[in-house]
């Protein structure tokens, strides 16, 4: 059993709508707090969209998962998971963002969750666009290369936007093969669909050696399927994962800033999730919820029960390190 310092505020003891949110009501601490070491699996925001290159929003994401998360419990009742039991978990903020200055910004990301690697702290983020995974690996790759399972209507893998600017929310997977975080041949995208400028980006790709798997083949050969394959793909060795919410149809997550149809359900966007079980992660994030697109808070709402489900196999993960 875990510290009960880190035990999140029942709504049997304080209405869900009551208090200062936190992510799953969990312990709020700073880097520095007396029981930082404790910690076995912070949550993070990013709240930053300065890699966006059409509709923002992504900044407000952190804010408005961390609200919705109040009305997350403490088990999955599908995997039997309880990851509170599991692992020592905490808020531990948000990282501070540049909004005006993009390089600053990624300095800032690496240098945090570089504390956090020296801390043995395994990390769960909400973003923020997807720019925001490529310093969080740099971080967590420091010592070579990881795998990668990528959730994502989108491959990320172009070379530059507007005239030769290397980091966009459209180019972090490409900058990280590149820079040698994540090994390609252990590198898997599941769910690439919508219309395409061209194929540049999924040859540049599959030259490497990266395993496209396009949402008609997920549908086709059905979820168990696929994640059989992602999971032989990775294998043991560290591995992090990276859950774009445009993965999903935006019927139900409309609240992206680069919506494709065609995707997952919301149930079949848990389901990727637990096919996971078993995975060797190091880390996750869930990115792109942008509040603005959604006022309802449906998206949000959906992005944070899927951090749930990814907590729940990070905590699977942490465990059986132990």
């Amino acid at each position: 059993m875990t510290d009960s310092f880190f035990q999140p505020v029942s709504a049997m003891e304080l209405a869900r709508f009551a208090g200062i949110p936190s992510f799953m009501r969990l312990p709020n601490l700073d880097l520095d707090h007396e029981r930082i070491l404790d910690v076995q699996v912070g949550l993070i925001g990013i709240p930053w969209d300065g890699g966006t290159t059409n509709r923002p929003g992504a900044r407000h994401g952190p804010r408005q998962l961390r609200d919705y998360s109040t009305m997350i419990r403490a088990m999955n009742p599908v995997t039997g998971v309880a990851p509170f039991s599991m692992v020592n978990c905490a808020d531990l903020g948000d990282v501070a963002p540049n909004p005006v200055d993009i390089e600053d910004t990624l300095n800032r990301v690496t240098d945090f969750y570089s504390t956090l690697q020296a801390k043995g702290i395994v990390p769960l983020t909400a973003g923020g666009d997807h720019l925001t995974t490529l310093p969080v690996l740099r971080a967590l790759a420091a010592a070579g290369p990881v795998g990668l399972i990528q959730f994502d209507s989108h491959t990320d893998l172009f070379d530059s936007y507007f005239g030769g600017h290397k980091f966009t929310h459209g180019t972090p997977f490409r900058r990280a093969v590149e820079e040698g975080l994540v090994d390609p041949k252990r590198f898997v995208q599941v769910g690439i669909r919508g219309t395409a400028y061209n194929t540049e980006d999924i040859e540049w790709g599959e030259a490497q050696g990266i395993r496209i798997i396009r949402i008609e083949e997920l549908f086709d050969r059905g979820i168990d399927d696929v994640m059989a394959e992602v999971r032989g793909i990775v294998g043991q060795a560290p591995t992090y994962c990276t859950y774009d919410i445009d993965f999903v149809d935006p019927t139900y997550a409309p609240g992206t800033g680069t919506p494709e149809i065609g995707g997952p359900n919301s149930f079949q966007a848990q389901q990727v999730i637990r096919r996971m079980s078993g995975v060797n992660l190091i880390g996750a994030d869930l990115v792109e919820v942008s509040p603005p697109f959604d006022p309802n808070g449906g998206t949000a709402w959906l992005g944070i029960s899927l951090m749930f489900e990814l907590l729940c196999v990070l905590a699977q993960a942490v465990d059986a390190r132990r």
